[in-house]
């Protein structure tokens, strides 16, 4: 009879145990959690539905800010509810296929944020330095043309990386020391060798988000340079940008942290590493619409008067 080593022993069913060192303290993570999660569906579901009800910001740009809401809205649906239900029951059993559709859905859905911000470059560049072709552009058999590239390549990158992950054999251990089936957390776990796995992941932290930060700050150059000789015609489009660029700069910085804090392992503790790789998705999706919806005059404006209509209408 073959005698069975660690390598061929592999795990199917994991635990996410992400702060577990936390103790006694751990179930005290559900009430900030919580509140994000409900903050996150209360101004997400708030501004889709008044892009929706709203005939005047039917234009490209809401819809786009719409869908941002939509991401928004979707993302944390696929590790928070399992997470509270962890930090208060301790529930956090999860399948190697199940982990696998996890880690898929985040990182795609993840994505498609990334490629929504340049979308978003994309309409305003035509707005403001192609006013006359921008109805022409943005019709949407023109604009597929646009985000065809990136929505093929979010897709490729995210299959490879979540097949290759599925391949490996885990016998390290079970117990992912995270609140979701992040990439890395994951991968670690492997017995074999992990590089190409490890290459992966860079390459596609590097070509979506990384990649579509350089196109957007390229396009917004653009504008810039635009509007300054233009004078102040397009200072509120202008303002859109600022908008833009403040969501874009921090969902950056969180991503790029989260993707790199497992190759300078010695400066994170394992709980700061999941904690930012959980507000990667979180913190976006509760305060994007906050942002949109106070730096946006048109979305400000039907927000106090839906707020108005209430207090006149009460239940």
């Amino acid at each position: 009879m073959k005698n069975l080593t660690a390598q061929d022993i592999s795990f199917t069913d994991f635990k996410l145990n992400g702060f577990y060192n936390l103790g006694e303290w751990r179930p005290f993570l559900f009430i900030p959690f919580f509140l994000m999660f409900l903050l996150s569906l209360t101004a997400n579901s708030v501004l889709i539905y008044l892009i929706i009800c709203q005939k005047s910001l039917h234009s490209p740009m809401y819809v786009l800010i719409a869908l941002m809401a939509v991401v928004d809205l979707i993302l944390p649906i696929f590790f928070v509810p399992n997470m509270l239900l962890s930090f208060l029951f301790n529930w956090s059993g999860i399948s190697i296929v199940g982990c696998l559709m996890q880690m898929f859905c985040i990182h795609y859905v993840g994505a498609f944020q990334s490629t929504l911000l340049l979308w978003m470059a994309l309409d305003r560049y035509f707005a403001i330095c192609r006013p006359l072709y921008y109805h022409k552009c943005m019709e949407i058999p023109n604009f597929l043309k646009f985000v065809a590239v990136p929505l093929i390549r979010n897709g490729l990158l995210n299959i490879s990386m979540v097949s290759l992950a599925g391949k490996l054999t885990f016998c390290v251990t079970n117990v992912i020391d995270h609140c979701f089936c992040e990439h890395m957390a994951l991968v670690q776990l492997a017995c074999g060798d992990i590089t190409i796995n490890n290459m992966v992941g860079l390459l596609t932290a590097f070509l979506i988000p990384t990649l579509d930060f350089i196109l957007i700050t390229s396009s917004y150059v653009v504008i810039f340079a635009s509007v300054y000789k233009s004078g102040k015609a397009h200072m509120k489009a202008i303002n859109t940008c600022i908008t833009h660029i403040i969501i874009m700069t921090s969902s950056l910085i969180f991503a790029l942290i989260a993707f790199m804090s497992y190759r300078i392992r010695n400066n994170f503790s394992n709980n700061s590493r999941v904690f930012v790789s959980t507000m990667y998705i979180l913190f976006p999706s509760c305060f994007n619409p906050i942002v949109y919806g106070v730096r946006t005059k048109e979305i400000r404006q039907r927000f106090l008067q839906l707020i108005s209509e209430i207090k006149v209408f009460p239940l």
